[in-house]
Parts: C-alpha cells; structure tokens; sequence
C-alpha cells in the first residue's frame, strides 16, 4: 500500500501555529506577557488567558478600542458600590485607543492605562 507523507512538506499535522511571546522588543510587553501567561497556566480564570493572548497579538490583529468605551466602562465603575472612596478607578485596556469625535465630554478623572493612545484622545 503506497501512501503520502503528510509531514514532509508541512501538509500534514502541525503542532504549534500561533505566538508563543510578543514579536516585540519592548522588554516590559515581554514581562507582561510572562506573567500573564504564569497566571493563564496556574489558574481558572478566563481573563488572564485573554490577557495574555492580547499581549501576543500582532498590531493588525489586535483590536482597538474609542475612548467611548474606555468612558462607557468608567461611568459603569464609578455607579457600582463599592469600597473605594476615593473613586480612584483606573481602566485598563490591552489594546490601543483611539478617539471617537462622537463623545462629545470625557469623563473628569478618567484614568487610563493602555498599550497605545491616539495623539487626539490624549489630548482630550
């Protein structure tokens, strides 16, 4: 019985096709990256696996997010009860964030930590 080698020319079974680490240099993305990793082996939780699958992304692949939502996730935080008094949220994005002309007041306090943000949501 004759049959193909399906491993000889990468048609057959492949093991791994997606990043293992970020393509980046940046050694703090690469620190990030390692913990959140730690964290999505050694724990249950859902959110540190999408974490660390962000941190790996490349910049055509990994999504944007408007300073709407980032404002639209803060407002949500500040109505919630909780135990910070000082109202000190920060919101955190894996991602990079872009205006949207849309919003015409951003919120006051608004704290963001993200990958990336666009000159004019800065500026707002």
């Amino acid at each position: 019985i004759m049959g193909i080698d399906l491993e000889k020319r990468k048609r057959g079974r492949r093991k791994l096709t997606r990043r293992t680490a970020p393509a980046s240099q940046n050694i703090y993305l690469s620190l990030l990256h390692q913990l959140y990793g730690f964290l999505a082996r050694r724990t249950d939780s859902k959110f540190n696996k999408v974490i660390a699958k962000r941190l790996v992304m490349s910049r055509n692949n990994r999504p944007v997010v408007s300073i709407t939502r980032a404002a639209l996730a803060y407002t949500k935080r500040l109505e919630q009860p909780t135990n910070n008094a000082n109202n000190d949220t920060i919101i955190v994005c894996v991602a990079n964030v872009t205006d949207d002309a849309r919003l015409l007041h951003v919120p006051k306090g608004l704290k963001l930590c993200c990958l990336k943000i666009s000159e004019p949501a800065r500026k707002r």
